[in-house]
């Protein structure tokens, strides 16, 4: 029976372990950001580098915010019960702090790091990770301290009688998490998706006009777009990132209560989660190198935190077990979930890290066709490389979810089985997210040291060893967004079959039964959902096509206006500020046509058609998008990698030569891939299947509410109509050279 008998398992028993894990990534936080507060942070021009980084990251933020409070307040209007409303605005409110407060520190923490790399590899490392471990923990603290408060606050409130009463509050209070879920979707929906847009379109806007054009180095303060950029990978990779995770580690939590057997299972992904605080709160101080070190032992450093984290989660797993279910056959068949879910993200980082990193074949064959053929076979070796690699992280997330099913008992144990595994692969996550969040800080503290002519070559090294390592960080990062994603995503899917029957009420898993794929409306909603990831990313590549046009005209004005600038005369300097607004306003606008069709299609489908062309629908987007997001995650990781192979090691010419050349515009091409539209869609897949766990009470069978689904078709028709006048007519003429207006 465990230490604790079916009656004690009260929701005190089930939030305490995650409250005090929560208040423990909280200390962390509050240790990591006097530690960096400490640290020097240079002299006078590096600081107003750092301050122009910082300003514009949070004029991003401040707009960004600005358009969530109308649509977050809409959105809570049309919930359904106080208790999910207040937990959808509780949601986005926590979401939205850890990515200000992440993002924040990481803008400080750049110029702390160039400087803390003029005494030694390993002080700017420490800095650097700390700066993003602030992100990663803020992330997991938020989260698990939301989700136990809430929790605990409904499931005492209502005080039904006897054990099966308080069971039944409990399950209640679940429920009402769903809202908590996709109030954090939303956020992560901004977060990501206008990140997306901004980092890209100031990268290839800089990039196609200073490097190719003007022919000037990357970071060159003669950039107007050099600052827009460096704010842009903070957007994107730490603010963007963190919300994506933020979703994934708050829904795999609610999917696994929600599909509960009993009391036990349902406190198992609280304790995991809260113990996994503890275990990356140890492997963080793992993390350390020498000062002479390779690019190799800089990997092995961050490898050490998360490894030692993963292996402390199996120990505190097995105490879990022990515990809650007295070391029975059936809870350690839930250990073995976790065990397979934290290999599982290991190793699609692995595989990612092959695919993407040039110490491999295949970055380096794209580099190789560059030198026999240009930027055309980039392009085709780029595309290939990507569908291939596809195959391992498919084949490891099938073998997963085959395993754990079989694993954790088949049937409801098994869908459960499921469940614990993506909450144990995003367990250590307060690690794991700062060594993707380390990267732009990295790569900012070499942007500054670039722009600041002062700066000894060796700093600059040090630097370029961390932003190298940064690179590798992110790839692998990306690839472990993708794959909690889907298992968060498979997971929730499984909740929302298994609660709509519930509110028709038919008996448990009717739903479920009725998904076949010879039903015409299930076999319909798969192939549309299948077609909505292509759309979804379809529509942010052109997003950033545009507002990058924009800001490459801003950058020829500057050029052709401002005399000397080009050259580099003394006392001429570019207008920052004037890209960073530009950026800022396009990302944000851009994104509203994407945002519109991911919350506001799953709800007229599921009206319309019925729960079961919905289900086909979850299910079909979660396959293609799945598949979509690694194809261009990675191919654009490997584009970029076969970029920074010639730079680094001095292959095919170097710098400058006809291959390099090519394989910059495979890595402009790659940009909105990797940074945009790939990442993008673990979005997509995740807001449409918590979307539609948190309005699992409307759904009916086919046909039956079809008046109240036109309804929403005909608003959403309005709605992206009006935004794309507003985007692409009103705003698309900004993007246009003056001597083509004419």
């Amino acid at each position: 029976m465990g230490v604790f008998t079916d009656a004690e398992i009260t929701p005190l028993v089930v939030a305490g372990v995650p409250f005090l894990g929560g208040i423990t990534a909280l200390m962390m936080v509050g240790v990591l950001m006097m530690r960096v507060n400490k640290a020097p942070s240079g002299e006078g021009a590096q600081i107003a580098i750092a301050n122009q980084i910082s300003e514009g990251a949070v004029a991003f933020l401040k707009t960004e915010y600005k358009y969530l409070l109308p649509f977050v307040a809409a959105v809570a209007a049309f919930i359904g019960g106080w208790q999910t409303m207040l937990c959808f605005l509780v949601g986005a409110a926590l979401s939205a702090g850890a990515g200000w407060a992440g993002m924040s520190v990481a803008t400080k923490t750049n110029v702390k790091t160039m400087e803390a790399a003029r005494s030694g590899l390993n002080q700017a490392l420490q800095i650097a990770f700390a700066g993003g471990a602030v992100m990663g923990f803020s992330v997991v603290a938020f989260g698990i301290l939301g989700l136990t408060v809430l929790f605990y606050i409904f499931a005492v409130a209502q005080s039904s009688p006897g054990a099966s009463g308080q069971e039944l509050d409990m399950r209640d209070a679940i429920r009402y998490l769903s809202g908590f879920g996709f109030g954090a979707s939303s956020i992560a929906l901004f977060a990501r998706v206008a990140g997306g847009i901004y980092t890209k379109a100031a990268d290839v806007g800089a990039d196609l006009v200073g490097k190719v054009e003007a022919n000037i180095p990357e970071d060159d303060p003669r950039n107007p777009a050099t600052v827009a950029d460096n704010v842009g990978d903070n957007v994107g990779d730490v603010a963007g990132m963190g919300a994506d995770l933020f979703e994934s580690f708050c829904g795999s939590i609610i999917a696994c209560a929600a599909l509960s057997n009993n009391l036990r299972e349902m406190a198992l992904p609280f304790w995991i989660s809260g113990f996994g605080i503890l275990a990356a709160t140890i492997g963080f101080w793992t993390v350390s190198t020498k000062d002479d070190a390779s690019q190799t032992d800089l990997l092995h450093a961050l490898h050490r935190g998360v490894y030692t984290a993963s292996v402390l989660v199996i120990v505190f797993a097995i105490a879990c077990v022990e515990i809650l279910f007295d070391g029975s056959k059936q809870g350690y068949r839930y250990f073995g979930c976790v065990i397979l879910g934290l290999v599982a993200g290991i190793l699609i980082g692995e595989a990612t890290e092959f695919c993407t990193s040039y110490a491999y074949g295949p970055v380096k064959s794209i580099t190789h066709a560059g030198s026999a053929g240009g930027a055309a076979t980039v392009i085709i070796q780029g595309l290939g490389i990507g569908m291939i690699s596809v195959l391992p992280p498919t084949i490891i997330i099938v073998s997963t979810v085959i395993a754990c099913f079989n694993v954790g008992g088949s049937g409801n144990e098994g869908v459960y089985g499921i469940a614990i595994a993506a909450v144990g692969m995003l367990s250590t996550l307060g690690v794991t997210l700062a060594t993707d969040a380390y990267g732009p800080v990295a790569d900012n503290a070499g942007g500054i040291a670039e722009m600041s002519p002062d700066v000894p070559d060796e700093v600059r090294d040090r630097t370029d060893k961390l932003d190298a390592l940064g690179n590798t960080t992110a790839a692998t990062g990306k690839g472990f967004a993708i794959g909690s994603a889907v298992l968060t995503a498979l997971s929730l899917m499984n909740a929302f079959v298994k609660d709509v029957p519930y509110t028709v009420g038919t008996n448990d898993r009717a739903l479920g039964s009725a998904l076949t794929l010879t039903d015409p409306y299930v076999l319909s909603g798969v192939i549309f959902g299948a077609m909505l990831p292509f759309l979804f990313a379809a529509l942010t590549m052109l997003s950033v096509r545009k507002a990058a046009g924009a800001i490459i005209v801003e950058v020829q004005r500057q050029f052709r206006d401002i005399p000397g600038l080009l050259e580099g005369k003394e006392g001429v300097v570019c207008d920052h500020m004037a890209c960073v607004t530009m950026c800022t306003k396009a990302s944000v606008d851009e994104m509203l046509i994407p945002g519109i069709l991911a919350v506001m299609t799953p709800i007229a489908v599921g009206l319309l058609v019925g729960a079961k062309c919905l289900g086909g629908l979850l299910a079909g987007s979660i396959s293609s998008g799945f598949m979509l997001a690694v194809m261009m995650s990675n191919a654009g990781g490997a584009w970029d990698n076969s970029k920074k192979y010639i730079e680094n090691e001095k292959v095919y010419g170097g710098k400058k030569s006809d291959t390099h050349k090519a394989c910059v515009v495979g890595d402009t091409v790659g940009d909105p891939f990797k940074d945009t539209s790939g990442p993008a869609l673990n979005i997509l897949i995740k807001l449409m299947t918590i979307f539609s766990l948190t309005m699992a009470p409307v759904f009916r069978s086919d046909w039956k509410t079809y008046w109240y689904g036109l309804i929403v078709l005909a608003v959403e028709i309005i709605f992206v109509g009006a935004a794309y006048h507003y985007v692409w007519v009103v705003n698309g003429e900004k993007c246009v050279p003056p001597e083509e207006k004419k």
